[in-house]
């Protein structure tokens, strides 16, 4: 079953419209690949919404490469029905070259992160938000932030660091005698917060790993014949010489009430 992480209908603060009517403070993330219902709550006539696609997965054998990172799209005010069902799909992150999924809320016109494909990165839709970093190397790029792109993934002269609270690219090292390649930082769901950082380049100290933005995962940093994959959410993994092919972040949504009172990129959206 897919893991379906849950603060709906959480009564942090009230607040009151019209006639002193009361709604509660509350959100529902969706955090696992896979196709979701999520019906309003009563009372719940706006909503606002984020959506970060999945990174694509790097490849490995002799021909190993970085790739790109998914974007992420917010969009505010959002009318819907209380008691009215309405989609929500979380976009996959297969490893290797398969595509990765865009991940939206009721449909992909609405608000959405699309997957990073190859070395480019993913694109958002919505009233805001950023397009994944893609690769220009051996380290992935970095997942798109809440008002710029995600850093591009590198090469030994390392990724560059993302924008608008995006994640940092990933670069190339060398460990002793054996390269090592990063996978893109993600990026949080919880509203606009400092950009990941770049990650090292040639001999570099740090790693070489892209770090996450608005309190995303940071990516990972491996040596030949590991598997790096891109840090939640939205990652681009990095290549893994002579070994597996790798995963990108996964791809997340998350959905806060009420939309009237709650909106992206950093107004009250933080938790629940």
């Amino acid at each position: 079953m897919p893991t379906l992480i849950t603060r709906g209908s959480i009564s942090v603060r009230a607040y009151g419209f019209g006639g002193g009517a009361t709604i509660a403070k509350g959100s529902q993330s969706y955090t696992t690949a896979g196709t979701y219902t999520w019906v309003a709550p009563a009372g719940v006539t706006k909503v606002s919404v984020v959506a970060v696609g999945a990174g694509q997965g790097g490849s490995g054998g002799t021909t190993g490469a970085g790739r790109g990172a998914g974007g992420l799209g917010w969009k505010n005010n959002i009318s819907v029905v209380s008691g009215n069902s309405y989609t929500v799909v979380v976009g996959n992150n297969p490893a290797g070259g398969c595509y990765p999924g865009a991940s939206y809320f009721i449909n992909s016109t609405t608000v959405a992160g699309n997957g990073g494909v190859g070395n480019a990165g993913g694109t958002y839709v919505g009233c805001g938000g950023g397009n994944g970093g893609g690769s220009n190397g051996n380290g992935g790029g970095g997942a798109g932030g809440y008002s710029g792109n995600g850093g591009t993934g590198g090469g030994y002269s390392g990724g560059a660091a993302g924008c608008g609270g995006g994640g940092g690219g990933g670069g190339t090292t060398v460990v002793g005698c054996c390269a090592a390649h990063g996978s893109g930082g993600g990026v949080g769901i919880f509203g606009q917060g400092a950009s990941g950082a770049a990650s090292g380049g040639y001999f570099a100290t740090g790693g070489t790993y892209g770090r996450g933005g608005s309190n995303g995962a940071n990516g990972v940093s491996v040596e030949t014949c590991s598997a790096p994959a891109g840090g939640n959410y939205g990652g681009g993994g990095g290549a893994s010489y002579g070994g597996a092919n790798t995963k990108g972040g996964s791809g997340a949504v998350r959905i806060v009430w009420p939309g009237c009172a709650r909106a992206f990129p950093s107004t009250c959206v933080g938790a629940p």
